[in-house]
């Protein structure tokens, strides 16, 4: 598949004394060029990008409302186990963090043989709040690059590995 955009409506209103304004997130995604012997569809490649894309949602929530439940219908293993960890750290400090994704630039890397992983590279830009006490304590642009491994679940890909690493 060629690359496509996709669209993606990331942070919604919350309120607080300040929030970041709720923007679409442009998705790049470029051409398969997949190490590994299995072919990925196009019809699997968008329910990846779209699952991944989606997991980026309930990541933004949970940091924003400290509720590392709602991680739960996107991210299994690791990845959950971290991110629930952290969520729950800054719900006990009294600080909350909003994310408002600017861009992904996606590039899928792997196909395992059975098909039980998939590993993409993620490179984003967005901005981050930190919220002490319903007090604004910053507002920083962050560009970072993920390296992601989803496996199949149920009816949808989840985030088993989510990793920042240096660009």
């Amino acid at each position: 598949m060629t690359s496509q955009r996709f669209l993606l409506i990331l942070v919604t209103g919350f309120a607080t004394t300040s929030t970041l304004a709720a923007a679409q997130a442009s998705v790049k995604v470029e051409p398969l060029n997949l190490q590994g012997p299995r072919h990925l569809g196009d019809q699997s490649q968008a329910a990846v990008v779209r699952d991944y894309l989606h997991a980026w949602q309930s990541f933004r929530a949970a940091l924003e409302q400290n509720q590392p439940e709602l991680l739960e219908a996107d991210f299994v293993g690791t990845a959950r186990d971290k991110l629930a960890s952290t969520v729950k750290q800054q719900g006990e400090q009294g600080i909350r963090t909003q994310y408002q994704d600017r861009s992904h630039d996606l590039q899928i890397l792997f196909y395992s043989p059975d098909g039980l992983s998939i590993e993409l590279a993620d490179k984003v830009e967005y901005d981050v709040q930190v919220i002490d006490h319903d007090k604004v304590v910053t507002t920083q642009r962050e560009s970072a690059r993920y390296l992601v491994v989803l496996t199949p679940a149920e009816v949808r890909w989840k985030v088993r590995v989510f990793q920042s690493v240096p660009e």
